[in-house]
């Protein structure tokens, strides 16, 4: 049975610090990059909304429910954005990665995939995962061809999943990467890494 714990995870150039008060204003700046509370479909929180979003965050923390990060880049020792395992479970050893999101700057570059390896790589050689989830609204087709980009495969579509922030009933897609694909997975990630330069232990 899975324990997740608030652990730092570093490499490929990424630091993921366990997610804290202290990165309040850090957040603020980042998702003003882009005004990314804007895109409707999303849940990157405003201005005046980062308080409450780190305080649920930490909320679901305490509860066992979720696991979140703050995202830095070593090189400029911004932080960039922030992530998530979410929807833990631990007797059937499930996390899902979620809450993602990257300054506008960020986005396109290693930032997603280092950190996706970093995740994915806790998931299943530490904890003992034996699937790794993930969802995204049906209209984030960004969200959609990154999360294929990584390897995962779509298990479908499950409709009137939840609310958006416009109050708005979501459909979400699910997709999943189990114990057995991970190797694969894993050397996928590496190799696209590779192609940014970013190899393994680099800070």
């Amino acid at each position: 049975m899975i324990s997740p714990k608030p652990i730092e995870l570093a490499g490929h150039g990424m630091r993921l610090e366990p997610l804290r008060a202290e990165h309040e204003s850090a957040l603020m700046e980042a998702a003003a990059d882009g005004t990314l509370w804007e895109l409707w479909y999303t849940v990157v929180p405003a201005p005046a909304e980062t308080k409450g979003y780190i305080d649920l965050a930490l909320q679901r923390q305490d509860e066992g429910k979720m696991l979140p990060w703050a995202v830095r880049e070593a090189a400029s020792g911004k932080i960039v954005g922030s992530t998530r395992f979410h929807d833990i479970v631990p007797d059937i050893d499930r996390v899902e990665i979620g809450y993602t999101w990257y300054a506008k700057s960020w986005q396109r570059s290693h930032v997603n995939t280092a950190c996706k390896l970093l995740l994915m790589t806790h998931a299943f050689e530490q904890l003992g995962c034996e699937v790794v989830g993930f969802r995204t609204d049906k209209f984030n087709f960004t969200s959609q061809r990154a999360i294929e980009g990584l390897g995962a495969k779509k298990d479908g579509v499950v409709r009137h999943f939840g609310k958006r922030r416009d109050g708005s009933a979501r459909d979400v897609v699910m997709y999943s990467v189990i114990a057995s694909e991970w190797p694969e997975v894993k050397n996928h990630l590496t190799r696209r890494l590779a192609r940014h330069g970013k190899h393994e232990g680099r800070a």
